[in-house]
């Protein structure tokens, strides 16, 4: 049976004028460590102790465009690490549960990831996580 291990992020969507990443470092002292573009956004991650803050930048069309102009910047969704992502869909599946992702996909920072339908958690929308071991020859931050 796979395990959730621990919270791996919490993400915050907002537009271009947003600039949520400079104001973190600026107040409060942490920084971005790595950024990727996405289809439509470019993802920050900022640790946090043993997490981390992610903040989705709209930057053309796209889901997280979409979910700007819908509800205004804020929490986009709450990502939990877990050992075994394939065995957890998989349970989840067996449970009835409904998945926006039938089956992991690559994620940031060398990860796979997988969301959890919003409406299973009263509005809440959940990723999981599963850090995968780089390749040889290959770093993740």
């Amino acid at each position: 049976m796979a395990n959730v291990t621990g919270l791996h992020h919490v993400a915050f969507a907002h537009d271009a004028a947003g600039d949520t990443h400079q104001r973190l470092a600026e107040l409060l002292g942490i920084h971005v460590i790595h950024v990727e573009e996405g289809e439509g956004f470019v993802e920050r991650m900022t640790p946090v102790g043993r997490c981390h803050i992610q903040t989705l930048e709209a930057t053309g069309p796209g889901v997280i465009k979409r979910f700007v102009d819908r509800r205004g910047p804020g929490l986009h969704h709450v990502a939990l690490e877990v050992d075994d992502i394939q065995d957890f869909l998989e349970s989840l599946r067996r449970e009835g549960v409904q998945l926006l992702d039938e089956k992991p996909r690559p994620g940031g920072m060398g990860t796979e990831i997988a969301f959890i339908h919003p409406s299973v958690f009263g509005g809440l929308l959940v990723e999981l996580v599963q850090q995968i071991p780089p390749r040889d020859g290959e770093k993740h931050p």
